[in-house]
């Protein structure tokens, strides 16, 4: 929670810092697009900068840092499979009495009971020593690493939320923007100005107006951009971690599960 915390304050920060840095760099001439596209600068439906686009670009580096997250728990992860707790040969095999410098050495490496691979191995191995039974071990074993599977999935949910967000904002924008224009389309037709007064301001306003649904749009396209972004990426750390809890699943069935020697009468 305290990384995640202060992951999320980062994210909002850099954020920040990129709508600046835009600011300062692209133009807010009425014709830049890209001032349009990223930013709304020319914005007349919301006081710069509190846009609809400057939202997006926050809730985009937070979802940016939530999967920074997720790499550092799937590196996390796999980093533990390279401590070697248990025997790796093709010769040993473990009995009852043979567990509990393994148990304690595997509690000692994960005492908080952080990482997959640990809570793993001592559920089987308190299984194991409690009821020397392979087939209660080989059900434990099954039944963790379902749960686990399900804890992956959960780990993401606020990552899919953000993921529906930001294109939820680029429509609302949109929908901000086309009510706007559709204001504008009334002063044009009556062939009045905002002053109230009757005057002849038909291709004028006819180009405002077609600019300003320009500018509605472009909230919609720069969401599904970076919600494009968000989904391949996420996706592809996703893979990730669901592959190291594969890998610890593998290790621990190759080098625990099928080494334990249970003692028939």
């Amino acid at each position: 929670m305290r990384t995640r915390a202060v992951v999320t304050a980062g994210s909002v920060s850099a954020g920040v810092v990129w709508i600046g840095l835009l600011s300062l760099l692209l133009p807010a001439d009425p014709g830049s697009i890209a001032g349009d596209l990223l930013l709304d600068l020319n914005t007349q439906s919301f006081p710069y900068p509190f846009t609809i686009q400057n939202l997006m670009w926050i809730v985009f580096f937070v979802a940016a840092g939530e999967l920074v997250i997720r790499h550092l728990a799937s590196v996390g992860e796999q980093d533990q499979l390279r401590l070697n707790l248990l025997p790796e040969d093709d010769e040993t095999v473990l009995r009852r009495q043979d567990i509990g410098p393994i148990y304690r050495r595997v509690r000692q490496s994960d005492p908080g009971g952080r990482y997959w691979m640990q809570r793993l191995l001592t559920s089987v191995m308190l299984q194991f020593q409690s009821s020397g039974s392979i087939n209660q071990v080989n059900a434990i074993f099954n039944s963790s690493m379902d749960l686990y599977q399900h804890e992956t999935e959960l780990r993401y949910n606020v990552l899919r939320y953000l993921v529906w967000l930001i294109p939820t904002l680029g429509f609302i924008g949109t929908v901000i923007g086309i009510a706007f224009a559709l204001r504008s389309a009334g002063v044009l037709f009556a062939g009045i100005d905002p002053g109230g007064n009757m005057t002849e301001l038909g291709p004028q306003m006819m180009t405002s107006l077609t600019g300003e649904l320009g500018v509605a749009f472009y909230t919609t396209l720069l969401a599904l951009l970076q919600s494009a972004m968000i989904m391949l990426v996420m996706h592809v750390v996703q893979g990730r971690e669901e592959g190291a809890l594969n890998r610890v699943g593998q290790y621990c069935l190759k080098n625990l599960v099928n080494r334990l020697y249970e003692r028939r009468s």
